[in-house]
């Protein structure tokens, strides 16, 4: 599992051979101290860097690059060294002068066979040119990592010397001479120590050799941990997205890095370079390298002001495309807004209590209860308690006021899967060529700024599935007193869920079949219908849901069948292979026990096959089964079809009120949009 550090935390390292990636908007200087139990660098012998590169156990880069790889043997380091430094430097001439005005630098380190061990996003920097990003140190004979993140205003200079380096500026000079003229030359893995002891680096036989691959997609994981650096707060990112599904790897085998293209770096026992032919010189290329242009960095933020927080900037994340990074980017801004609002509300808990315990104080004492004496130590502490929740809230107005515009800068960039139906950029919609990470199913905001909302990104393929609620409850009974007012409106947002879901997939890798038993649906599933986007007529009463659910109960067990036999490939050739989604209305109305129990089955082993459920109930309905269906309802993802404050956070406790994704009164988008997927599906059967 990879740890996902922020400054200042440390992660136990359970592999020795180690590759360190370094990723960052701009060209940077890589280097590495070996430093004694006490943190300082003897001399400049303890310093690998572009003009010395190879230490006993470290190799580095001979240039700057926005892309580098690191290699470290711990097990050859020699006794001596108790702590390595990762650094960071900025080569200066005509680039960037200061790490705040570029995309923050992003660390992974890495085993020998690519797993990720502990990443961090350097961030909170501004005028410094110079890094120490991670450490790693020796701790009662055991390796950690930790996140550092110090940055130095004077560069390497200023750096070197806080480490004790006596020749901190010729070592300085040595590096910026170097990387002016230094080539291209990737690190590879030092080999472990050997018999004798010394550890010093051998080179690499060529058929050991493995360019540097860059580092992986990360997933999201289940609540809201996953890595974004968001540029404001300094804090890592994550937010409540699904996990994202991992490829299958053979038994006792480990995923392997690949590149952004999809291809996947040499295996070390693959095979050597390949045979001069008769006559020819040897072709040292590797045969599957790809010429492709590596994606473009993370775009840099504008100077600031001196005195006023970096402009933000739309894609200011990691990832190796823009849809990665704003994906990231959104959740980082879910995690800030969630760490700001604890710490606004438990300095607000801290002061109430004590200004309770400072009044039970004052009428403790008999003599003060009554009197100018007492008056003024109640009315002390009532001042006391109004400042510090004074304090409170300014921090929380500066850290809303930094979100509140970067929101306003990610929103209008958001792809078609990630924005909402005001955004325009569904105007200019084109059916997809492939699936995107995630979708957006609504937003989430807190109470004490509700104009601030941050997009509820679930990652795809959907792993669970979802129930939209068209039940009331006490909150809702105010605001409508018509239930079939209700029910109208949790049908239209289901229409409208299932509608982006058809948008973001690729012609034809998405179908869609409703269940509506009393044909109570017709009016919302309209737009449905009329674009022929159906996989079918929606079914009605008992006979047609029976149909439906036996089509793909029978689907599930298929494929279940194949995929666990290891016969894939045995599937018939007409096979619909594409992702399924089943609208169900008014359940359980229609259903006898034995629909019951296949819906059950599909709520359960659907998702792993492709089929989804979209559940449009009111539980209160399906009270006479018990709880026989609790299990259903505790599968599903339960969504509103109005603002209601139904999902928990775990992580800091916050109640996080959801709000559906509407389509704009009188707009058509929803109309166009759906005609150019069923126009997509024509063309690809035609």
């Amino acid at each position: 599992m990879t740890a996902e550090l922020v400054r200042g935390q440390n992660h136990p390292l359970s592999e020795t051979r180690l590759d360190i990636r370094v990723s960052a908007g701009t060209p940077v200087v890589a280097a590495v101290t070996a430093a004694d139990e006490h943190g300082r660098v003897r001399d400049a012998d303890r310093v690998a860097h572009p003009g010395s590169p190879v230490l006993p156990g470290v190799q580095v880069p001979r240039r700057a690059a926005a892309e580098h790889r690191l290699a470290v043997d711990l097990s050859a380091l020699p006794e001596t060294v108790h702590r390595v430094d990762v650094l960071l430097a900025l080569p200066g001439g005509q680039g960037p002068s200061r790490f705040g005005a570029v995309a923050a630098p992003f660390v992974g380190v890495t085993g020998p066979t690519g797993a990720r061990l502990a990443e961090y996003t350097v961030t909170g920097l501004d005028a410094e040119s110079a890094v120490i990003a991670l450490e790693l140190y020796r701790r009662q004979d055991a390796w950690k990592v930790r996140a550092v993140g110090q940055g130095y205003a004077g560069g390497l200079v200023e750096l070197l010397a806080d480490r004790g380096l006596p020749e901190a500026h010729r070592v300085a000079s040595a590096i910026a001479e170097a990387v002016a003229q230094g080539p291209a030359h990737p690190a590879a893995v030092p080999p472990s120590r050997g018999r004798d002891g010394d550890g010093s680096p051998q080179p690499p036989a060529s058929d050991r050799a493995t360019p540097a691959a860059p580092r992986p997609a990360q997933t999201a994981p289940a609540g809201p941990q996953t890595q974004a650096g968001s540029a404001y707060t300094g804090q890592a990112a994550g937010g409540p997205a699904q996990p994202a599904p991992q490829p299958p790897y053979p038994a006792g085998a480990a995923p392997r890095p690949s590149y952004p293209d999809g291809s996947a770096p040499p295996d070390p026992a693959a095979g050597h370079r390949p045979a001069a032919p008769e006559g020819g010189p040897i072709d040292y290329s590797h045969p599957r390298r790809r010429t492709t242009a590596p994606q473009p960095p993370p775009p840099a933020a504008p100077p600031a002001p001196p005195g006023r927080p970096a402009q933000p900037v739309a894609g200011d994340a990691t990832g190796w495309s823009m849809e990665e990074r704003l994906y990231n980017q959104v959740w980082g801004m879910f995690e800030d807004l969630a760490r700001s609002m604890a710490a606004y509300r438990g300095a607000v808990d801290f002061a109430d209590s004590r200004l309770e315990r400072e009044l039970d104080q004052a009428l403790a004492d008999p003599r003060g209860r009554i009197g100018g004496p007492g008056d003024a130590a109640r009315e002390a502490a009532r001042d006391r308690h109004t400042q510090l929740v004074d304090q409170a809230r300014a921090a929380l107005d500066r850290d809303l006021a930094q979100l509140t515009a970067e929101s306003e800068v990610v929103e209008p960039a958001l792809p078609p899967a990630y924005a909402g139906w005001d955004n325009p950029v569904w105007h200019g919609y084109r059916v997809p060529m492939e699936m995107p990470m995630a979708v957006r199913l609504g937003d989430l905001h807190l109470p004490e700024d509700p104009s601030l909302r941050i997009p509820m990104l679930v990652r795809l393929p959907l792993e669970r599935g979802l129930w939209i609620d068209s039940g009331g409850s006490g909150a809702w009974d105010e605001d409508f007193g018509d239930e079939g007012e209700l029910r109208r409106l949790a049908m239209e947002a289901a229409v409208v869920h299932a509608a982006r879901l058809l948008a973001v997939y690729p012609a034809g890798e998405f179908a869609l079949h409703v269940v509506d038993p009393a044909g109570s649906a017709a009016r919302a599933l309209a737009p449905l219908v009329r674009a022929g986007v159906l996989a079918g007529p929606p079914a009605t009463g008992a006979a047609g849901v029976t149909d439906v659910l036996n089509r793909l109960t029978q689907r599930v067990d298929l494929v279940q069948m194949a995929v666990r036999g290891g016969a894939s490939d045995a599937l018939p050739p007409d096979f619909d292979t594409s992702g399924q989604l089943l609208i169900v209305n008014d359940f359980p109305h229609g259903f006898d026990d034995r629909a019951v129990t296949r819906l059950r089955y599909l709520a359960d082993e659907g998702p792993a096959v492709g089929v989804h459920l979209m559940m449009v109930a009111d539980r209160e309905d399906a009270a006479g089964y018990g709880p026989l269906l609790d299990p259903l309802w505790r599968s599903l993802l339960r969504l509103t079809p109005v603002p209601d404050d139904h999902l928990a956070d775990p992580w800091v406790g916050h109640a996080w009120t959801y709000e559906p994704s509407r389509v704009p009164s009188g707009s058509q988008v929803l109309q166009q949009v759906l005609a150019q997927v069923a126009a997509a599906r024509r063309d690809r059967r035609g």
